[in-house]
C-alpha cells in the first residue's frame, strides 16, 4: 500500500505562485508513474500533469502547460507540483495519484490517490 499526503495548498492571488507537496509512506513510488489531479466544486476530477517514474518525462493539461512544473525525488518519496502564474480558474482541490501507467490522464487508471489540497486563487 501506497500512502499519499499532499500539502502546499492556500489561497493565493491571481498571478502568484505555490508549491504542492504530495509525500509517500508505506512503500516506495520510485516504482511508480506520478499524477497530479484536480477538482473544482460541480466538475470532474481533471487531470493536471504527470511523471515517469524515473522522471524523465512528463505531461501536462494544454491549461497548465508552460504554468506549472512536476518534479519528484525518488530518495525523498516525494512528488511536487510548482504552479506559477495562477489564475482563478486554477481553484479546485488538487490531488496526487500513483499509479503503473503513463500518462495516466484519467484518475481512474492510478492505484493510489490522496485527499488533497484545497488551492484558491482570487481575482
Amino acid at each position: 500500500q501506497v500512502q499519499l499526503v499532499e500539502s502546499g495548498g492556500g489561497l493565493v492571488q491571481a498571478g502568484g505562485s505555490l508549491r504542492l507537496s504530495c509525500a509517500a509512506s508505506g512503500r516506495a513510488i520510485r516504482n511508480y508513474a506520478m499524477g497530479w489531479f484536480r477538482q473544482a466544486p460541480g466538475a470532474d476530477r481533471d487531470f493536471v500533469s504527470a511523471i515517469t517514474s524515473t522522471g524523465g518525462s512528463t505531461t501536462y493539461a494544454d491549461s497548465v502547460k508552460g504554468r506549472f512544473a512536476i518534479s519528484r525525488d525518488n530518495a525523498k518519496n516525494t512528488v511536487w507540483l510548482q504552479m506559477n502564474s495562477l489564475k482563478p480558474e486554477d481553484t479546485a482541490v488538487y490531488y496526487c495519484a500513483a499509479g503503473r501507467v503513463f500518462p495516466g490522464r484519467i484518475i481512474g487508471a492510478y492505484d493510489y490517490r490522496g485527499q488533497g489540497t484545497q488551492v484558491t486563487v482570487s481575482s
